[in-house]
């Protein structure tokens, strides 16, 4: 992991037509890069999926949602 992926990095993203900002760590942004691009989806795209299933926050939503991604646990 590089020393960087730690550091917050606060990015916009489209959610149903509207800008909204979303602070991550940038391991988290490079994991949902991933992620989007093994379902050839943009990110915007698969945040707006996360945001409309979501119960807390939507930078916690986006964690939780990569981790349970990278450890099979069916968050997507």
């Amino acid at each position: 992991m590089s020393s960087d992926a730690g550091q917050l990095r606060k990015r916009s993203v489209l959610i149903a037509g509207h800008h909204t900002s979303v602070s991550l760590e940038n391991a988290f942004w490079a994991a949902l890069k991933r992620i989007a691009e093994a379902r050839g989806v943009s990110v915007n795209r698969l945040v707006t999926e996360i945001d409309r299933e979501r119960t807390a926050n939507l930078s916690s939503a986006i964690r939780v949602f990569v981790l349970g991604h990278r450890g099979g646990g069916g968050g997507g």
